[in-house]
């Protein structure tokens, strides 16, 4: 490969693709990728040190730079300085880099333009991060709920991803894991019990007993271990889990942080709650049998609304429920989301600040999107299947659409490193699909949602007088 390259330390390879997702999702301000390694030049300087460096580097494409090369239009560029002395056989160590390249790129060596895969540093977290992979994982990690517990469900979520290890589980340390939860449960029983309110303690004693010694509880996960039986590790867990957070909202019966002064006019969701669709096809065509039952005209899809982390944009959704604005709205599909039409009736709806609580802190932000480059990720995310959103504002990507939701269908192939969708952090997650997810993937443009009721959680929904 010849080429009128000379003493050049320094190389650079940068692609640009232009992913797209909802017509109304953030602009995305996209950082140009590179790949950077040294390379030893076999010259020498008079006292013997190394005089010259090789390296794909990361840096803005607008830097100043020599010898800029266009390479038969392909996107990217190759950029000169003069650091040392010249490099001998530097064709060949170009060839070499550009195989590099083109190996560990997921692109191929033509039409680079149209690809729809996001650059490599859309998300630079760790692929190792335990993102919640489901709504009742992401809703349990939510509450707001005694340190102890937290610990306790810490301890037993660990065992999840230890059952998926194939071949020889390391039941020894999962035996481990339930073991400190039984220890910070019997040691701290009183501070756990004593953080429920009054009226609702006698309903927390009996599920601390049942979490302990009842059946599905910490000492029958214990013996499923003991059994090296994954089967009925699974299934305790799960009902371990289960009690875990059932205590929990016993101990978060409202918000713990105080909204700004300027939202207080808004509806607000003090907790969680349940919202019920009924969904009809729109073709008179039939959704998928349930095992052993008849086809079916209409489908039930329940999510779960949470207040605790989007008091704000749960709260108005559910406003807008119990208006029956969604009922008989139809819906559409597009790449990877089923929305509600946008014709809604909007002066039933509030126009929300984007509302987004990074994990780890104790009350949302508002009108700001997470930066997912550098690590932030939100306490409900959207990279989980049947993940319940608004769409953004017509007019401004700091508010969400009065109306218009969407459901998220996660698909782990369209997602960045560690499995995080390219559009974590930019929208109002407010909820989960828990019941009826198999329906999503079977809803077509058209189909309606014939009926949508709040079933639980009517109390908890706080609406301003508008005086």
């Amino acid at each position: 490969m010849a080429s009128p390259l000379s003493s050049s330390p320094f190389f650079s390879h940068t692609f640009k693709p232009s992913p797209n997702f909802l017509s109304n999702s953030p602009k995305r301000k996209w950082v140009n990728t590179h790949f950077a390694f040294p390379i030893i030049n076999e010259e020498r300087s008079k006292n013997g040190a190394h005089t010259g460096s090789f390296k794909i580097y990361c840096g803005p494409s607008n830097e100043g730079v020599q010898g800029k090369l266009e390479h038969k239009g392909f996107p990217f560029n190759f950029f000169l300085t003069n650091h040392g002395h010249a490099l001998k056989k530097l064709e060949s160590l170009v060839a070499t880099a550009l195989i590099f390249v083109h190996i560990a790129s997921p692109i191929t060596s033509l039409g680079w333009d149209h690809w729809s895969i996001a650059p490599a540093n859309a998300v630079l977290y760790s692929p190792d991060t335990k993102v919640p992979r489901t709504g009742e994982l992401a809703l349990r990690r939510a509450i707001p709920a005694n340190t102890n517990m937290k610990a306790i469900q810490e301890s037993l979520e660990d065992i999840s991803y230890l059952l998926r290890i194939p071949q020889r589980k390391p039941y020894g340390t999962m035996e481990g894991n339930v073991k400190k939860a039984l220890k910070i449960a019997k040691d701290e029983r009183d501070s756990i019990l004593t953080s429920i309110p009054a009226e609702l303690r006698d309903k927390g004693s009996s599920l601390y007993a049942s979490l302990i010694d009842g059946k599905g509880g910490l000492q029958d996960l214990l013996q499923g271990i003991n059994d090296k039986d994954p089967d009925k590790v699974s299934v305790g867990l799960a009902s371990s889990l289960d009690a875990v957070a059932e205590i929990e909202l016993l101990q978060a019966p409202g918000l713990s942080f105080l909204l700004p002064e300027q939202y207080l006019k808004y509806p607000r969701l003090t907790g969680r709650a349940t919202v019920e669709l009924t969904i009809e096809k729109g073709d008179g065509t039939a959704f998928s049998p349930e095992a052993g039952g008849e086809p079916r005209k209409t489908a039930t899809i329940q999510m779960v609304i949470d207040g605790f982390s989007a008091p704000l944009t749960a709260g108005n959704f559910a406003k807008m429920v119990v208006d029956g604005a969604y009922d008989g709205a139809k819906l559409s599909c597009a790449n990877q989301a089923v929305l509600t039409d946008s014709g809604i009736d909007k002066s039933t709806g509030f126009r929300i600040p984007l509302e987004i609580m990074p994990s780890g802190q104790f009350e949302p932000l508002y009108r700001t999107t997470l930066s997912i480059q550098d690590g932030e990720l939100p306490v409900l995310p959207m990279s989980v299947y049947g993940a319940v959103a608004m769409a953004h504002s017509a007019d401004s990507d700091e508010y969400s659409s009065p109306s218009q939701f969407f459901f998220y269908l996660y698909d782990k192939r369209n997602s960045g490193l560690g499995g995080i969708s390219f559009d974590e952090g930019q929208f109002s997650v407010f909820g989960y699909a828990t019941t009826g997810r198999d329906i999503l993937s079977q809803i077509k443009t058209g189909d309606v949602i014939r009926s949508a009721k709040l079933v639980e959680g009517q109390d908890r929904l706080v609406v301003p007088s508008e005086s």
